[in-house]
């Protein structure tokens, strides 16, 4: 896996200050750029909140000399592996073929890796 054993030398508020004087842009143009306020963008930038993995994702999309590990580490989250439309395909064919309850059941545990996964590097 890419960053499991990985501390970051730089937290999120640095990786965005980086970020910035890298491309030469404000938090309101990476607002624009990912699609959240500017509010959203200041809190990051201020430690008051951390981005949710769309963002991460949005925000090494759109600045690609930083890449989604460096992003995801700095945010003390680890990297989403990677899921190919087939494979994505798959697994909702047999989420599908289970019961409710089993559904619910999956739903839960699906939950509670991402938590894991959240809160691992923090």
């Amino acid at each position: 896996m890419a960053n499991e054993d990985a501390t970051p030398t730089e937290d999120f508020a640095q990786l965005l200050a980086r970020l910035k004087d890298e491309y030469g842009v404000n938090d309101s143009a990476i607002a624009s750029a990912i699609g959240v306020s500017v509010s959203t963008v200041n809190t990051w930038v201020h430690r008051k909140r951390q981005p949710r993995p769309e963002a991460l994702h949005k925000l090494a999309a759109r600045y690609p000399k930083f890449t989604e590990d460096q992003i995801f580490a700095a945010a003390g989250r680890k990297t989403p592996g990677p899921l190919s439309p087939a494979a994505e395909e798959r697994l909702l064919e047999l989420f599908r073929g289970l019961t409710a309850e089993q559904q619910e059941i999956k739903e839960l545990e699906l939950r509670a890796l991402n938590e894991h996964n959240r809160s691992a590097l923090s």
